[in-house]
């Protein structure tokens, strides 16, 4: 069959007392396939929308999983790691904040995402987490620079798209009306996140123009590092295996000293995998540091 990329659904309009999805009984990605009949889950509800409707299906409600023990064991920094330190020294002067899809769609209950990334996003803790990189980055003085992800109508003439775009377009993430159109952007999936606007939105943050995969080979934000001077990077957002480390392998290969924030990230939990375990392991054999967020607040102080 085909692929159809060219219908997305829209989110129901107005409030609604819609139970979570356990991230344990998500419809795998590669489901979406068939552009006629397929699960999506808009609003925090499952539903199955054929030839442009929209069928409801009741689910019951779970709790989260929280970080277990076992979790955090596995998800733990190795005691003897056998690869070299880079012997990294942040200089403030060169350094940016860069942080990837800081969006409703990833980071809120609300958003298009959370069944199968809210667990892991609690477990991180990482809107918080986040948010304090943000205030360290802005109290240093440092660059800030977004790099956001952005679906507009013209983008529904894709003819083809692995399995993480169907479930991206299925869903309707990151949707806007269009590039220089904000009609129903404030507090859509595609808007920040309210408690990071107040960094964001200070006429001093860099706002990338968007990528449209994973990495930012299609987007600027290389050249607006380059041109204020920044050649390392402290890397945070969503999401870990996805937008975190397709930048972190660009920026890499564009000649960036890259940290990775590790705990200011979060992944999907699917019967594919953890996403957050795969790019903990990448991260450590690829960035120059990966530090907890505590450990890069107290960097950002101490190079002051």
């Amino acid at each position: 069959m085909a692929m159809a990329m060219a219908t997305r659904p829209t989110r129901p309009a107005g409030p609604q007392a819609i139970p979570t999805l356990s991230a344990a009984t998500v419809v795998r990605p590669r489901t979406l396939r068939c552009g006629v009949c397929a699960p999506a889950f808009i609003n925090r509800r499952l539903v199955t929308y054929y030839s442009g409707g929209f069928i409801h299906l009741p689910y019951r409600q779970t709790r989260s999983p929280t970080m277990t023990p076992a979790r955090a064991s596995l998800y733990a920094e190795p005691s003897t790691p056998a690869l070299p330190a880079s012997g990294l020294q942040l200089d403030l002067p060169r350094t940016a904040l860069v942080v990837t899809d800081p969006q409703i769609d990833f980071l809120s209950p609300q958003g298009a995402t959370w069944e199968i990334f809210g667990a892991s996003v609690t477990d991180n803790d990482t809107v918080a987490h986040i948010g304090q990189l943000l205030q360290a980055a802005k109290t240093a003085g440092i660059t800030v620079a977004i790099s956001p992800h952005y679906y507009y109508p013209s983008d529904d003439a894709w003819k083809f798209g692995g399995p993480l775009e169907q479930y991206m377009h299925s869903v309707g993430m990151f949707r806007r009306r269009g590039p220089l159109l904000l009609d129903e952007f404030a507090g859509s999936g595609a808007d920040f996140l309210p408690a990071y606007q107040e960094h964001i939105l200070d006429g001093r943050t860099v706002i990338a123009s968007p990528h449209k995969i994973v990495g930012p080979e299609s987007n600027d934000l290389a050249l607006q590092l380059r041109k204020r001077g920044i050649s390392q990077v402290m890397l945070a957002g969503m999401a870990a295996n996805l937008c975190v480390e397709g930048h972190l392998r660009e920026l890499i290969e564009q000649g960036f000293e890259v940290v990775v924030v590790r705990d200011a990230t979060a992944g999907p939990r699917l019967p594919e995998g953890d996403g957050y375990l795969s790019a903990l392991i990448n991260f450590r054999f690829l960035a120059s540091a990966t530090w907890s967020t505590a450990e890069a607040v107290t960097a950002l102080r101490g190079s002051q």
